[in-house]
């Protein structure tokens, strides 16, 4: 009698310590993160670098010694995102490299995404140098919204790029690609890197700005590109005008309505038969911008991963990619980052909805981060989502902070 008693005390023991998680630890602990320069640069330095780390909505940052190390003294064991950026002038990215091709600057970057700290033991942030985009992708309206019936609508979806740099950009023959957006997705970052060495995207769809003539942005300027070019605001009160759109996605099966003295993107590649309109979804979306003088049709096409037959999505090649950003469902347990679709050198974070459904009339868009030398605001780009946006039910097309 006493063995069993024994073991069933032995059980419970198991149990009990089976259970126990970090949630339930009292003492904080001590972490060390040191910053690393990508191999090709080791001379960066990463003295004085702001590091910031975030769970559950609160942030702490610090900034690094002269060795690179940001000292966290008192952290609550948890599951924390951890990041650092700062920026480099077009003068001291050639010192650096030798190359004077940003005449916009760099930046410099590094990410962790979903990372446990539970100890003491050091973590080692890598960093990577991007150039200063000048065209970037400033939002991304795809939440819909409720319509004056209480019925779901989405003709009102738009994406909007913005120009912060000190000269006018001409975007004439710029591409716009949407990933594929399969549940569960059709290639995992895995599976791209098993089958491709991280050398493509894999796209649903991509459209062009004409290049018939030149379409030129100025410092601060937008191009607003709408599935359909009409005052959405008189159909659903959370939605918005867009009677001044650039560009529309001009819809040829008359779901959706045209406004005919708004010029047409075109349509390059498109997974959907008979679809020509922007299929962008409150779910998640990954969205690039890109440049080729090569004819996108050519490009190779796949099934799914481990199919041979279904949907043919396109593979970009990630080098034409300018710019890149992701949101990502927004489930009751919060973001999957191994939902994501973008290389974390391309995005390392997700653009975040607060609803769960959408239908909410939350656009998501860049935070302004400052000034340039023509008056224009000057966005957030740190090649990571989760810093550079944030999300309104109010700010109006063409509007940043």
């Amino acid at each position: 009698m006493k063995h069993i008693t024994y073991i069933f005390a032995l059980l419970a023991t198991l149990v009990l310590a089976a259970c126990v998680d970090f949630d339930d630890a009292t003492g904080n602990v001590a972490t060390n993160i040191q910053l690393s320069a990508p191999s090709e640069y080791p001379a960066l330095d990463l003295s004085g670098r702001t590091v910031t780390i975030t769970s559950n909505g609160t942030s702490i940052s610090t900034t690094t010694d002269a060795n690179g190390v940001a000292h966290f003294s008192s952290l609550i064991p948890d599951v924390y995102d951890i990041s650092v950026s700062w920026h480099l002038t077009s003068a001291e990215y050639s010192a650096l490299t030798g190359s004077k091709e940003a005449n916009s600057g760099a930046t410099v970057s590094g990410s962790l995404n979903g990372y446990m700290i539970g100890n003491s033991e050091p973590i080692v942030l890598n960093t990577l140098i991007s150039l200063k985009r000048d065209i970037v992708i400033g939002k991304i309206y795809a939440a819909g919204a409720k319509d004056n019936n209480n019925r779901n609508y989405r003709a009102g979806r738009y994406i909007e790029l913005y120009n912060q740099s000190d000269d006018t950009i001409n975007v004439a023959g710029l591409y716009i690609g949407l990933l594929e957006t399969d549940n569960p997705q059709a290639f995992t970052l895995k599976n791209l890197h098993d089958e491709y060495a991280d050398s493509v995207v894999v796209l649903k769809q991509a459209f062009r700005i004409p290049n018939d003539q030149p379409f030129l942005v100025a410092p601060g300027g937008t191009v607003l590109m709408a599935l359909s070019a009409i005052d959405h605001s008189v159909n659903a009160p959370l939605e918005h005008s867009l009677l001044d759109a650039d560009f529309e996605t001009k819809d040829k099966s008359g779901t959706f309505q045209n406004n005919p003295d708004t010029k047409e993107l075109i349509n390059a590649f498109n997974i959907y038969s008979g679809a020509s309109t922007f299929n962008i979804l409150q779910s998640g979306q990954g969205v690039v911008i890109f440049r080729t003088t090569e004819d996108v049709t050519t490009w190779k096409r796949t099934y799914k991963y481990g199919k041979k037959s279904g949907t043919m999505f396109t593979l970009m090649p990630k080098r034409y990619i300018i710019d890149g950003v992701e949101y990502l469902r927004n489930k009751s347990t919060g973001q999957d980052m191994g939902e994501k679709r973008l290389y974390s050198d391309i995005d390392a974070g997700s653009a975040l909805q607060n609803t769960i459904n959408g239908w909410s009339g939350e656009v998501v868009y860049r935070k302004t981060s400052g000034t340039g030398t023509a008056g224009q605001k000057i966005l957030m780009d740190t090649n990571n989502s989760s810093n550079d946006f944030q999300v309104s039910t109010t700010i109006a097309p063409r509007q940043y902070d």
